[in-house]
């Protein structure tokens, strides 16, 4: 079986294939690293924590509005035409903010905004691209769960890249030269040929896109509270460090947390796996939730930080098969559009789980905010659970995951060509 003898090497070596991971993951580090080097870079101009707070609020909210619709103009208009001009404007935005600094206030808040508006769908793009660079539906099931794994990589290494370029240099230049470098790994992505070829399946004109799946809309729910979570395991986590008088203790847990995630997103994606993703799901997420509960014992460092690593575990598991689930109920020709969304409902949950934990810890102690995290991934459960219904009907005639036609095969075999057919196949 495929699965069980290449693993993620044997994906790697298809064509285009690392080339299109690795320009992403460097086409997302602006993404990945933009709320803590706009923190970092306003304090050290002398603001204030709320301001810079607020200003990588404003950043998310952007991010959050921003990616859904760009998405959309993916799937109408294709990536190149998209990805290259969004990540421009990005790091112009950026690089606006490197030249203001603070002051005047609203170009500082406008520059953030657009820097976050404008942040290109890279992760909902290659997942577009994966039936296209990989053939089979397995191979295509495999690869996102490398996603999951290649992203815990890229939040963990990309703060410590900022810590890293503003110790060297300045935190301006660590602005500069991370949106640099992600405009470079937007290009690589849009000059490869799966990327310039690809076209979306023919889509109904609809105002709502992607969200007129019912599907889609039950599985949205259970993910912002995935999301609601991870943000609020941030916040305890800060909490306990301060309660142990180490701030490097909030780090080690987040680095746990990570570590968790990777070698769960290994282990799920090194098998194949039958039956319905939905199913699967649902045990996913129930397991992630029950990860969380042994946080609110909150042991010594030693302990906590491998209750933190077991809390984790199921995490890249459950957005892999998330991943699977979002292509089985978007409606024909919203893939990347579909893809984003969960993106941004994730991020608004997680922004959400701070916003949560936050008084939690202030009027309940550290304890208390521990326990949202399992609160709210029952949630989730509970949601995929009051929707299993929906979520058990696919939506009729789904193509292979991905949709994808590829221009030159448009030509040969009609435009209305389902987008994944059996000459795909490895």
């Amino acid at each position: 079986m495929a699965a069980a003898s290449g693993g993620y090497a044997d994906l790697l070596k298809a064509p285009h294939a690392a080339r299109l991971l690795i320009g992403t993951l460097i086409g997302r580090l602006p993404n990945g690293t933009g709320p803590i080097a706009i923190m970092v870079f306003t304090r050290a101009e002398g603001a204030s924590y709320s301001l810079a707070g607020a200003l990588a609020a404003v950043y998310g909210v952007g991010n959050a509005v921003g990616q859904p619709l760009l998405g959309r103009a993916v799937d109408l208009y294709g990536q190149p035409r998209v990805q290259l001009p969004a990540a421009l404007v990005s790091a112009l935005g950026m690089a606006l903010l490197v030249a203001t600094g603070t002051e005047p206030l609203l170009l500082t808040y406008l520059a953030v905004a657009v820097a976050g508006l404008f942040t290109p769908p890279l992760e909902g793009g290659l997942r577009a691209l994966w039936p296209r660079v990989l053939g089979g539906e397995e191979r295509v099931h495999r690869a996102y769960a490398m996603d999951a794994v290649a992203q815990e990589i890229m939040f963990t290494v990309g703060p410590l890249m900022v810590t890293l370029l503003v110790s060297l240099w300045s935190p301006a230049a660590a602005v500069l030269l991370i949106n640099a470098v992600g405009v470079l790994g937007a290009l690589s992505v849009v000059l490869s040929e799966p990327s310039r070829t690809w076209r979306s399946a023919p889509r109904e004109a609809h105002w709502l896109g992607a969200l007129r799946s019912p599907g889609l809309l039950a599985l949205l729910g259970s993910f912002f509270f995935v999301g609601l979570a991870m943000g609020s395991i941030t916040v305890a986590g800060i909490a306990y460090a301060e309660d142990h008088g180490n701030e490097s203790v909030y780090g080690w847990l987040m680095a746990a947390l990570g570590l968790g995630a990777l070698v769960g997103g290994v282990v799920y994606g090194a098998r194949h796996w039958a039956g319905a993703p939905e199913r699967r799901l649902r045990l996913l997420v129930g397991l992630l939730a029950l990860g969380y509960l042994p946080l609110t014992l909150t042991p010594g460092v030693a302990a906590m930080t491998a209750l933190a690593a077991l809390a984790g575990v199921f995490l890249a598991p459950a957005i892999a098969c998330a991943f699977i689930v979002v292509d089985r109920h978007a409606p024909r020709g919203t893939v990347t559009e579909a893809f984003s969304w969960l993106v941004t409902t994730f991020g608004v949950g997680a922004a959400a789980g701070t916003a949560v934990a936050g008084p939690v810890v202030q009027h309940s102690g550290t304890v208390a905010s521990f326990a949202v995290a399992p609160a709210s991934g029952f949630l989730a459960l509970l949601v995929l659970m009051a929707t299993q219904r929906v979520l058990g009907v696919p939506r009729r005639g789904a193509p292979h995951p991905g949709e994808v036609v590829a221009a030159s095969e448009n030509d040969r075999n009609g435009a209305d060509e389902p987008g994944f057919s059996a000459r795909h196949q490895a």
